[in-house]
């Protein structure tokens, strides 16, 4: 809970993974991935109860095996590549409010990047609520910038996606970040809304890239268990 507000996570782990097979168990640093992000629920100080939606027994082993409960099985209808983790999450709050009790707010946390941290999920939480913001979802200042040096072919030109005047310095083309995996929170009428992503006071949270590491594909894996490593190493280091 904060400031009087009753707070529930989600995590939404499907069992297929087009990318990387059974990426959301596989181990990294020894630990499946989904551990990261249950690490958070068990850290943070706002988190009230959390609901784990998954239609995969695999990933439902793992999950009780690390502490954790399983409240239902996913129903296959909502466990199919085209249907949307924010129908995925509208499920799983609608069976915590009707069995566990009444949500303010709910916290989604994407299991695909794991070096996001408490104080991010914690900081995400305090901006919905003390901003009285609709919705907030973490980002990453982008490697690319649209106005400055990405093209696309169209027409059979290529042309830059945004066409506006001259840059010949990037820090003169307005900011731009990559929406990251790693929270997306909402007051529940934010969530149940038309356009539950993007409201005229949405707001987004700031993570450093070397936090932001989506892990889509096999190389993603590498570059999250490099900086994994060099955390713990300033972690001890720090003792």
């Amino acid at each position: 809970m904060y400031k009087g507000y009753n707070i529930l996570a989600t995590i939404c782990a499907r069992g297929g993974s087009r990318g990387v097979k059974n990426k959301n168990i596989r181990e990294l640093s020894g630990k499946p991935l989904i551990c990261y992000s249950l690490d958070l629920i068990k850290k943070s100080t706002y988190i009230d109860s959390y609901i784990i939606s998954t239609d995969s027994d695999d990933i439902i082993n793992v999950v009780n095996n690390y502490g954790f409960k399983i409240h239902f099985k996913r129903p296959p209808e909502l466990a199919e590549d085209k249907v949307s983790r924010i129908d995925a999450t509208k499920h799983a709050y609608m069976w915590a409010t009707e069995h566990l009790g009444k949500f303010d707010v709910i916290v989604d946390l994407g299991v695909s990047t794991p070096l996001k941290n408490e104080k991010d999920m914690d900081n995400c939480i305090k901006l919905l609520i003390d901003k009285g913001s609709s919705n907030v979802f973490s980002v990453s200042p982008s490697y690319r910038n649209p106005y400055y040096n990405m093209v696309e072919e169209k027409e059979g030109k290529i042309r830059l996606v945004k066409d506006m005047e001259k840059l010949t310095d990037r820090r003169d083309a307005p900011e731009v970040y990559d929406m990251n995996d790693g929270f997306n929170v909402w007051f529940k009428d934010s969530l149940f809304s038309d356009n539950p992503q993007f409201h005229k006071d949405t707001k987004i949270y700031i993570m450093p890239r070397e936090r932001s590491i989506d892990i889509d594909e096999e190389t993603d894996f590498y570059m999250a268990e490099f900086f994994l490593k060099k955390l713990m190493g300033e972690q001890n280091n720090g003792r």
